[in-house]
């Protein structure tokens, strides 16, 4: 064989080694508790939207049950914070994010239709998690681990 391939079936080989694929480390397994998230503005620059996420535990395998409040800021029309009901699935190091409008806790323009906010995640370690917004909008987000005060 030749010294190239040879090198190139050793990478392989080793990157299908058990463990090899988790260059994140257990770092990326413990994705529960609290989160923060902000997008980048959409709609042509005109909203921004920011909020916190709680993912807990599900009886099944790779699901999570979350809760989402999500504040949006649109200079069009103001703002809005929504109280959603969430389920996470996870497969491997991907997120996706269903919600659920709960209850509007504060209203932007009257008689515009708010649409829950989904996500499409990478898990990038056990404090970051990248992706995209989609809902009525598209926007990339960031989701980081929320710091814990001590009261």
């Amino acid at each position: 064989m030749r010294p190239a391939l040879l090198a190139s079936l050793a990478l392989l080989l080793t990157a299908l080694a058990p463990g090899a694929l988790a260059t994140e480390g257990k770092d990326s397994a413990d994705i529960l508790g609290n989160w923060t998230f902000q997008t980048k503005p959409y709609r042509d620059g005109q909203c921004v939207m920011t909020g916190t996420m709680r993912l807990t535990p599900s009886p099944e395998s790779g699901l999570y049950e979350c809760e989402l409040t999500a504040v949006e800021v649109c200079s069009m029309w103001g703002r809005s914070v929504v109280l959603q009901q969430c389920q996470a699935r996870r497969i491997d190091n991907q997120l996706t994010i269903r919600s659920e409008i709960d209850q509007f806790l504060e209203s932007k323009l009257e008689g515009l239709v708010y649409v829950p906010d989904n996500f499409a995640l990478t898990i990038q370690s056990a404090k970051r998690m990248y992706g995209s917004l989609i809902s009525a909008a598209t926007a990339p987000a960031i989701f980081v681990r929320a710091e814990e005060g001590i009261s």
